[in-house]
């Protein structure tokens, strides 16, 4: 699977309180929740992402709590997938569970805010489209796959049961 977004950058140790701040957790809607993505780290993040675009972070992205509501929030606000250095591990497991594609990448520190990518999931590699330069990540394993593309774990086990 390929995709392509525009890159919207972050640093080092967005925690979950950065991506979506805990005054907004009394409702779990994901539309409510895309609405104040990223907030207190960008406060015109959700007015301007578009659909398809993609999140670059720093290292630790997704540290905090365990919540889910970060990756809902995220993918709720339209972003294809998030690029990083390295992820809490709970963020991790969450963004699959909730059908939000994640791919380390030692070097996302040179992708800049405003580049345009190309994301093939299958081989782990990412084009900066406006000067052809391409970085290795760790490709997602098909079944991590399968989850992003069923739209998370509970769609995931419905399908498979069905």
């Amino acid at each position: 699977m390929k995709i392509e977004g525009k890159v919207w950058k972050f640093g080092n140790d967005i925690d979950t309180d950065l991506i979506i701040p805990a005054r907004y957790l009394n409702n779990s809607d994901p539309e409510h929740l895309a609405k104040h993505c990223m907030e207190d780290a960008d406060p015109e993040f959700a007015q301007k992402v578009s659909a398809g675009d993609i999140v670059v972070g720093g290292k630790n992205f997704g540290c905090g709590s365990s919540r889910e509501h970060a990756p809902i929030a995220i993918k709720a606000a339209g972003v294809s997938c998030v690029i990083a250095p390295s992820f809490a591990r709970i963020f991790y497991r969450n963004a699959f569970n909730t059908g939000l594609a994640i791919l380390e990448c030692e070097n996302a520190d040179q992708l800049k805010s405003g580049d345009h990518l190309s994301v093939d999931f299958d081989t782990g590699t990412l084009l900066q489209i406006e000067s052809g330069k391409t970085f290795s990540t760790h490709p997602i394993p098909p079944f991590m796959q399968d989850l992003v593309n069923s739209g998370g774990l509970l769609p995931y086990i419905r399908k498979r049961i069905s």
